[in-house]
């Protein structure tokens, strides 16, 4: 099992507040041979018409020197965790965790956000010191 990131607990709290109940921590997939794991699985009890929505969230710091690198990084993960859970549990969307300082420098920038609509990569920002949510792309309903 992989280490948890430096903001896991965070990114923990800024859900609970939202009114997400942490199921997974983490959150384990199947793809053939390989045992993967999604960092959280959640749940929020919506309106009564609609049921519930699941999530499942990769948590990442870009703490590191080269934000773009971090980033190659990220996207893979993301879309080989997203292809194995459309095949494990399809109603369950995956998020990418991000620092809301992180998003704004880097995340918002016209080529990286060209990046995310093209990869379909959906995106959360928390701030970390206040452990709330703060973004969601797209907006969740």
């Amino acid at each position: 099992m992989s280490a948890k990131d430096a903001f896991h607990g965070i990114v923990i709290t800024a859900l609970q507040k939202d009114g997400w109940l942490i199921t997974h921590d983490p959150y384990p997939l199947q793809a053939g041979s390989f045992d993967l794991a999604i960092d959280l699985g959640a749940e929020k009890v919506v309106a009564a018409q609609r049921g519930e929505q699941k999530i499942a969230v990769e948590i990442k710091s870009f703490l590191g020197p080269s934000k773009i690198s971090q980033f190659y990084g990220a996207l893979g993960q993301f879309i080989a965790y997203r292809a194995a859970l459309q095949i494990q549990e399809p109603e369950r969307m995956l998020y990418l965790a991000v620092p809301s300082s992180i998003y704004e420098l880097f995340f918002a920038t016209s080529f990286i956000q060209d990046l995310v609509g093209q990869n379909q990569l959906y995106l959360l920002s928390y701030d970390l010191e206040r452990e709330v949510i703060e973004r969601w792309q797209p907006e969740l309903h």
